[in-house]
């Protein structure tokens, strides 16, 4: 069942939002039952006294959580550049990573440096842009900043509704409908997919469009279809963004706020859909510890698997992370 695996990274520059988002990637995955928070020092993935402490993540932590029929292993990285290596370590065995931008900040530089990593290790992506609820948060500005600075070709599948103090919500263009989020619903779990707000549809309407033909750069049908005037299914342009996504020519980019739990389920729902699953990636080359000879994975002779050692400390023990594979044979990870 490796076609249900997921294994992730969060990277980003320090505080835009990258523990925030994988706790609530664990509450709402139902894995944790209790938001906790980074001022708090209370995030299942911030361990460490100094993390808590100082309110910034120092050592990569693996976490996993079930998402319908999915399992999805997640590294959350560090986002401070005295910690590139532990970014650099984790980058070389995932399979797909969520980048986060904060939409007041935008592109920084470390945001460029774990951009450019991930590049180096031709990592598929999901950008997500975190804090839309901030004062001075502008969507658009840090998409600019994505083409301008990462080089990135945007496939646009959220946009806000408001910014700042008048965020309300998000606008999800595949489905395209207003993601309306349960005020009532103490959990803060439930929502439902209602009409577009007749003050955005115009505007939606035109990212619709815009997300169409960027999909279209995967598919020769979709793109047919599009200058034909025919309408495209959701499966089409679902099978058109994944295609595209684990290909590198374009970045789903999706947006909410962490803190307010804005846009977390839908981002699992990308990450599913558009992220590869370890047989979605190149074939793996190692070489056998003894006659240090080539040696190369095959689903069918599972004997090799990328595999990430987190690192031990006093508050927790040493883990292993690993594609899937029985790991007879450890490649592209550093084992610590």
């Amino acid at each position: 069942m490796l076609d249900k695996l997921r294994n992730i990274g969060i990277i980003a520059h320090v505080d835009a939002g990258k523990t925030t988002t994988t706790e609530r990637l664990l509450y709402y995955s139902g894995t944790k039952h209790e938001l906790g928070t980074v001022d708090e020092g209370t995030t299942a993935t911030d361990t460490d006294i100094l993390e808590r402490q100082k309110g910034i993540t120092i050592n990569s932590a693996a976490v996993s959580i079930d998402w319908g029929r999915n399992k999805i292993n997640i590294i959350d990285t560090p986002g401070h550049v005295d910690f590139t290596a532990e970014v650099e370590r984790s980058l070389r065995v995932l399979d797909g990573a969520v980048g986060v931008f904060c939409a007041v900040g935008g592109v920084e530089v470390q945001s460029e440096t774990v951009w450019f990593q991930s590049n180096k290790y031709k990592v598929p992506r999901i950008a997500y842009i975190n804090k839309l609820d901030r004062l001075g948060a502008d969507f658009k500005n840090c998409v600019s900043q994505m083409v301008e600075k990462l080089q990135v070709v945007p496939a646009i599948c959220a946009i806000p509704v408001g910014e700042s103090s008048e965020f309300k919500g998000i606008i999800d263009l595949i489905e395209n409908k207003f993601v309306l989020k349960d005020d009532t619903d103490k959990t803060n779990r439930k929502y439902s997919l209602v009409e577009i707000p007749e003050s955005h549809k115009e505007e939606a309407a035109k990212y619709r469009t815009s997300l169409l033909e960027t999909a279209s750069l995967a598919d020769d049908v979709l793109a047919e279809k599009l200058v034909n005037g025919q309408d495209v299914t959701k499966t089409e342009l679902m099978n058109a963004l994944r295609k595209g996504t684990i290909e590198g020519k374009f970045t789903p980019i999706y947006c909410g706020s962490s803190k307010t739990s804005h846009g977390i389920q839908i981002l699992l729902d990308a990450v599913v859909s558009f992220l590869p699953s370890p047989i979605d990636r190149p074939q793996l080359k190692g070489l056998t510890p003894r006659r240090k000879r080539n040696r190369f994975g095959n689903p069918m002779q599972p004997n090799l698997s990328p595999a990430w050692l987190s690192r031990p400390s006093a508050t927790r023990t040493a883990s292993w992370f690993t594609s899937g594979f029985t790991p007879a044979y450890f490649i592209k990870g550093i084992p610590c």
